[in-house]
């Protein structure tokens, strides 16, 4: 019988924090689960991700109550995936806000990553008899949308694929102040089970350009800073590299999948193995570069039976 994925066994607590990135601008995060965002406007607040469940939603909205009273108006979602989009239904937003392409992944694969995820990393879905169904949004865009919560303007974009295919930034102007998801992280591996690894460096690319001051990242700790981002970005390119590259060699020379989890390993273990959740990721990375290596350009969908079949051949 083969082991159990590392994330089932990640029970532990972990220690939030609440940090201003910026004049009414805070990160949400702890300790590589993940993170959100609080963007108050004269009128009203604005959250960067709704967190798994409705009851973990309430720790946001704890700690936003502690600094403002202002309503709720706004929720963006920047990409599909569970974890991050199933507690919406806490916050009470008359607007949630996704690209055309997170929705239309929700469509498609939503129930199954939600499926999958619950099966793999319990944890995170505290009171997930809570959640009320698949999270979809009241407006969409394709490439950039701007709110503005009274004066304060807010930004929403697609650079590009990384994470997944339909992820958003959002940039806060008047404090050049970046919210990315989970296209940056800090000292936490980057899951891309369902990413676009030839596509994510030029993203990277696309977010270094804004040569922000604070990053609020998808995991790990605010960046507050410009080395501080600069090194966030640097370490996540290197990830994302260092995942791919070994996966691709073992296809092109014809190698099984375990053969590029044993490239992969090689050579990320040195550098990334005591980053936050790299041993729950690390399985489906290898499994999707080794796709991508492979041709398969649009990401397979995860099931919590696919999971199982892909673990068990790792193990062999």
């Amino acid at each position: 019988m083969s082991k159990a994925f590392a994330s089932q066994a990640d029970l532990s607590e972990k220690k939030i924090t609440f940090d201003e990135i910026g004049e009414g601008l805070w990160a949400f995060t702890a300790e590589g689960d993940p993170n959100s965002g609080v963007i108050i406007g004269d009128t009203s607040v604005m959250i960067v991700e709704a967190q798994a469940t409705p009851r973990l939603a309430g720790k946001v909205i704890e700690k936003l109550r502690g600094i403002t009273d202002k309503p709720i108006s706004h929720v963006v979602l920047t990409h599909y995936h569970a974890v991050r989009v199933l507690g919406a239904s806490a916050y009470g937003a008359d607007q949630i806000i996704m690209s055309d392409a997170a929705r239309s992944m929700v469509v498609e694969r939503g129930q199954e990553d939600w499926d999958s995820e619950f099966q793999r990393f319990p944890r995170l879905f505290e009171g997930h008899e809570s959640i009320p169904g698949l999270t979809y949004p009241t407006t969409t865009f394709s490439d950039s949308m701007t709110v503005y919560l009274g004066n304060r303007r807010v930004d929403i974009k697609h650079l590009g694929r990384a994470h997944t295919a339909g992820d958003a930034v959002i940039h806060v102007p008047d404090q050049n102040v970046m919210f990315t998801g989970d296209i940056v992280e800090d000292h936490s591996a980057c899951y891309c089970g369902d990413g676009h690894f030839s596509d994510w460096g030029t993203t990277l690319d696309a977010i270094q350009a804004y040569d922000v001051d604070a990053i609020a990242p998808g995991r790990g700790d605010a960046l507050v800073g410009r080395d501080a981002v600069a090194r966030a970005i640097a370490s996540t390119r290197d990830f994302v590299d260092s995942t791919y590259r070994p996966a691709a060699r073992v296809a092109a020379g014809g190698g099984a999948l375990k053969d590029a989890w044993d490239a992969v390993r090689a050579a990320c273990d040195p550098k990334f193995k005591d980053y936050a959740i790299y041993e729950h990721c690390l399985p489906f990375n290898v499994s999707r570069a080794y796709d991508e290596a492979r041709g398969i350009d649009t990401p397979r969908i995860w099931t919590a039976e696919r999971d199982l079949e892909m673990w068990a051949a790792l193990q062999g």
